[in-house]
């Protein structure tokens, strides 16, 4: 979900129903409720990746457990590289210790965002990406600077990530 203006943009944002290489498991209906013949008309992913890419761009990205997302994507699209990658997983351990949970329900509950405006439901793209935008927006107002925010939420080794300190050495 793009943020704009401090607030999650409903009206840049995109998402796609591809029809998968393999059939939808019952398990994976239950969870997102899609099935196998909602998805049978459906683009392959090869007919958006282009238009993925191309919204994309060199946009930082943010997402709940960031490194699976981009791992996915970076698989999907290796010419792709994103300005840097926050996790709002990581930033919440960081935002909110002591917590017993950090999954994306939990923060939900915890940080108590209006989800009102959230496209489709719990477990669909668009509104785990709206929930996560505004979960991110509430923690980085605990930060006052952007480097440190992403000091917090960029996993090491991920675009964005600061670079470690250099070792001391006697010379």
């Amino acid at each position: 979900m793009p943020v704009l203006d401090g607030r999650p943009d409903k009206s840049t944002a995109h998402a796609w129903l591809i029809r998968p290489p393999r059939p939808v498991t019952s398990r994976a209906t239950r969870v997102h409720g899609l099935t196998n013949a909602a998805l049978a008309e459906r683009p392959t992913w090869t007919e958006i990746a282009d238009d993925v890419s191309t919204r994309l761009g060199t946009s930082w990205i943010a997402a709940h457990h960031a490194h699976v997302d981009y791992r996915v994507l970076t698989a999907h699209l290796p010419q792709w590289q994103p300005a840097g990658v926050i996790d709002t997983l990581r930033l919440a351990k960081a935002s909110y210790p002591g917590l017993p949970r950090y999954t994306l329900d939990a923060l939900i509950e915890h940080v108590a965002p209006d989800l009102r405006a959230a496209p489709a439901h719990r477990h669909r793209a668009t509104f785990d990406a709206y929930a996560a935008a505004q979960i991110l927006l509430a923690m980085a107002g605990r930060y006052e600077t952007w480097d440190l925010l992403i000091a917090s939420a960029v996993p090491p080794g991920l675009p964005g990530a600061p670079e470690p300190e250099p070792e001391p050495t006697l010379w």
